[in-house]
């Protein structure tokens, strides 16, 4: 039975949730729940605080887990990425009083203070920089300048308007785009199941980013259309009962429809319509 890890609260908590029911997994009902097994499936969740997820799975004691890339490096485990998984973005970054620095060596002989403080030291070795010191804090990150604590916070950034009504401003290059991520054990055989695991998960993503496309062309703009919607590997080609006219269908990136549809009708297709995908296995 494969044992995967699951947020139990946060930011990463209901996406993570909804994506596995989408996947075709139990999920909990109540949030007091810990444990919950799900024999059709062969699997069984843990609901776990998402900072530690990475630990458990490092250490072996589940096989798989959810969590956010940032936590993933900030915890020094074993744990390493498997599969993007596409929601909870988020760009970490350095800030400052304004007008005050505006490179990552500037932090050299600073004090920096932040919630992930390996994530930081690792950044920050990378680039020779040595700090003065790095402050671990556990939330309100942005007031530890004005608190004397530090001289150089580093912490998940939106859209900089937290930081700006501290009177601070981000520089340098991002330290990390984080997002969630499916983690599994460095090194380690892969357990049973996860590849169906993965697969379905691979089959959520793509139902999210992409819509299923039919439309009736003319038999001579045929070679154009197709050419606007390849599909994954061809589209789908039928012919109609007017031998003149074929039917369409393809795959389609949910973000392009409308740009696709409107070059479609400017070749000649017609009857142009779009279907959500519910699930797929690609």
């Amino acid at each position: 039975m494969l044992r995967i890890a699951v947020p139990n609260k946060g930011s990463l908590s209901e996406p993570a949730s909804q994506m596995l029911r989408e996947a075709g997994y139990r999920q909990r009902r109540d949030t007091r729940e810990l444990v919950l097994a799900d024999p059709a499936n062969d699997a069984e969740f843990f609901f776990l605080r998402p900072r530690d997820i990475a630990v458990y799975v490092g250490e072996g004691t589940v096989d798989a887990g959810i969590t956010g890339r940032d936590l993933l490096l900030d915890s020094g485990s074993t744990a390493t990425e498997h599969l993007p998984l596409g929601f909870a973005g988020s760009t970490f970054r350095y800030a400052a009083p304004q007008g005050t620095l505006t490179d990552v060596s500037q932090v050299a002989g600073q004090r920096v203070a932040t919630s992930y403080p390996v994530l930081v030291a690792d950044h920050l070795a990378s680039h020779g920089v040595q700090p003065a010191g790095i402050v671990r804090l556990d939330g309100a990150v942005e007031t530890a300048i004005r608190l004397g604590v530090a001289d150089v916070i580093a912490d998940v950034v939106e859209t900089g308007s937290t930081l700006r009504a501290a009177g601070l401003e981000v520089f340098g290059e991002p330290i990390l785009r984080s997002e969630a991520v499916l983690v599994r054990r460095a090194g380690a055989e892969a357990p049973a199941g996860l590849d169906v695991l993965t697969r379905r998960l691979q089959g959520v993503l793509t139902a999210q980013q992409y819509v299923l496309m039919d439309y009736d062309v003319p038999v001579e703009h045929v070679e154009r259309a197709v050419a606007i919607t390849p599909g994954l590997e061809s589209p789908t080609v039928s012919p109609l009962h007017n031998s003149e006219w074929a039917a369409v269908r393809a795959m389609v990136r949910r973000s392009e429809t409308n740009r696709v549809m409107d070059d479609l009708y400017e070749v000649g297709a017609r009857a142009i319509l779009v279907t959500t995908i519910h699930a797929c296995r690609i």
